[in-house]
């Protein structure tokens, strides 16, 4: 399955499946919204996936608060042939979500400390979002009073 991908966020994506040896990645707002993904083959299983990996994150982010109030990080699923990594990705002005499944040629440890770089990487080269100012409640009528002060009725 091709999608467009930002440039910005295909050559570290692409470095990051090279080094690690993942079979599959998706990149996603904690929403579930599919950011990249290299390794689908179907746009069905992208969309599930992404479903899955949110809800999982939401799910298990409320649990750590509710046993013990803290916020749990990466979770790691290990099969007899294929391991799934999933991570909060933090960006300048988002959560981001990983999903990684790695086959026995690959450890979890080279998708941690590869996935790490990636974390990285993406928040370095992510877009700086203009800001703009937002204006105080009163604004208007502020604006208003001040304007009559200086004019008269």
């Amino acid at each position: 399955m091709k999608r467009s991908i930002e440039p910005w966020v295909a050559g570290p994506l692409d470095r990051f499946v090279a080094e690690s040896g993942a079979r599959v990645v998706l990149l996603m707002t904690s929403a579930g919204q599919v950011v990249a993904q290299h390794g689908f083959t179907r746009a069905l299983d992208v969309m599930s996936a992404a479903a899955l990996g949110a809800g999982i994150m939401a799910s298990t982010s409320e649990l750590g608060q509710v046993i013990g109030g803290e916020h749990f990080g990466a979770l790691v699923h290990q099969g007899t042939e294929l391991g799934v990594y999933l991570s909060p990705l933090p960006m300048p002005d988002a959560q981001w979500i990983g999903l990684v499944v790695f086959g026995r040629d690959t450890s979890i440890g080279l998708v941690q400390l590869f996935f790490g770089q990636l974390v990285s990487a993406l928040a370095g080269a992510a877009p700086v979002r203009e800001t703009r100012p937002v204006l105080a409640e009163n604004f208007e009528a502020d604006l208003d009073a001040s304007l009559r002060a200086l004019f008269g009725d």
